[in-house]
């Protein structure tokens, strides 16, 4: 059973594993707040260029996190 979750206002039925399913939600989640922290600032307008901003900073932290887990992997 596909699971529903809400982006940005609109609906997303998405196929997920059973167990996935609160991990996917989660990440839809911490997604939605990622927009609303960009689209509050008021500094990018459009759904689209929201959602890329959002995609570039998040994949920024994930590459800085990812450094830093293999920094201290060489120490």
């Amino acid at each position: 059973e596909p699971l529903t979750v809400k982006i940005m206002e609109k609906e997303y039925r998405i196929a997920c594993p059973e167990e996935e399913k609160d991990n996917l939600k989660a990440s839809a989640d911490l997604l939605n707040e990622k927009l609303n922290e960009i689209k509050q600032q008021g500094s990018v307008i459009g759904t689209e260029r929201i959602a890329i901003m959002a995609a570039l900073n998040m994949s920024h932290e994930i590459l800085h996190n990812k450094a830093i887990v293999e920094e201290r992997a060489y120490r």
